[in-house]
């Protein structure tokens, strides 16, 4: 069978993305445009690149080929599975600023405030791993591909609770419960192993786990177990390079932060 590369132009994923990537522009645009004499440093180019480059990963995930693909491929799939749940919420977070943030920040903090439990770091690694895993659950992973509103659920979900779990680690909100010390790297691995053995399961499986893909006519030459196997290593792979590109720049922002406390200490005791 032929591969099918056709583009999925899907209206709901066009409107979504045109009337979030407008009220941020717009936004990005005010701030930049204001009287603070920061406002270079508080809407930065480099923010917006981030933020815009987050919105093509969503149509890359949504609308390109990929998204045919993944019909067809359960390792195209996969990638699909990761751009929305970790490149996408991790491009967004880092286009915001406080400021940029400044008309929902007290939402936001009101928000964690009540949420209560559910806003603990310790929440969305599990609702992280939960969520992914159910989703791998053989049944509810056919369920999703053949009816597209829980396909569509499937998706939502996945955008939601990325967004959630990197929110804790690159939010420029400093929250009630902020990630200290080996906070980070306590937080990615308990998360990432737990995804990355789900992906490593997936690739050594002695057969084929899913009817859907086990039933459906073939491209490349891949059987669905190759297949199978590939989207597993995609997977095993695709944490293990986020979780060491994440600590690394996050071991990066750590020493910044000391560096410019023993600064503040120092101008404290010299005065």
């Amino acid at each position: 069978m032929k591969a099918d590369l056709s583009w999925t132009f899907s209206p709901g994923v066009l409107i979504g993305v045109a009337i979030v990537s407008g009220a941020y522009v717009r936004r990005w645009r005010a701030v930049r445009s204001g009287d603070s004499p920061r406002r270079e440093s508080e809407a930065p180019v480099w923010r917006l690149c981030c933020f815009m480059a987050s919105v093509a990963v969503v149509l890359v995930a949504l609308v390109s080929p990929i998204d045919a693909l993944a019909d067809q491929l359960f390792f195209a799939h996969m990638i699909q599975h990761t751009l929305l749940l970790d490149l996408a919420p991790v491009l967004a977070i880092l286009g915001l600023t406080k400021v940029i943030l400044r008309p929902l920040t007290r939402a936001v903090s009101d928000l964690e405030r009540r949420a209560g439990a559910l806003a603990h770091p310790a929440f969305a690694v599990l609702l992280y791993v939960a969520v992914i895993w159910a989703w791998h659950v053989p049944a509810a992973y056919d369920f999703a591909v053949r009816h597209p509103l829980v396909h569509v659920l499937e998706h939502l979900s996945f955008v939601l609770v990325g967004s959630l779990y990197w929110w804790h680690l690159l939010s420029p909100i400093r929250a009630r419960l902020r990630l200290d010390g080996m906070g980070p790297v306590i937080y990615m691995l308990s998360t990432k192993l737990f995804v990355g053995a789900l992906g490593m399961g997936l690739a050594f499986a002695p057969s084929a786990l899913y009817p859907y893909y086990e039933h459906h006519a073939r491209v490349w030459g891949l059987s669905a177990h190759s297949d199978q196997s590939i989207a597993g290593l995609v997977m095993a792979v695709e944490q293990s390079l986020v979780m060491g590109v994440a600590l690394a720049v996050l071991f990066m922002r750590a020493l910044n932060e000391s560096e410019q406390a023993q600064k503040r200490r120092e101008r404290f005791e010299a005065v």
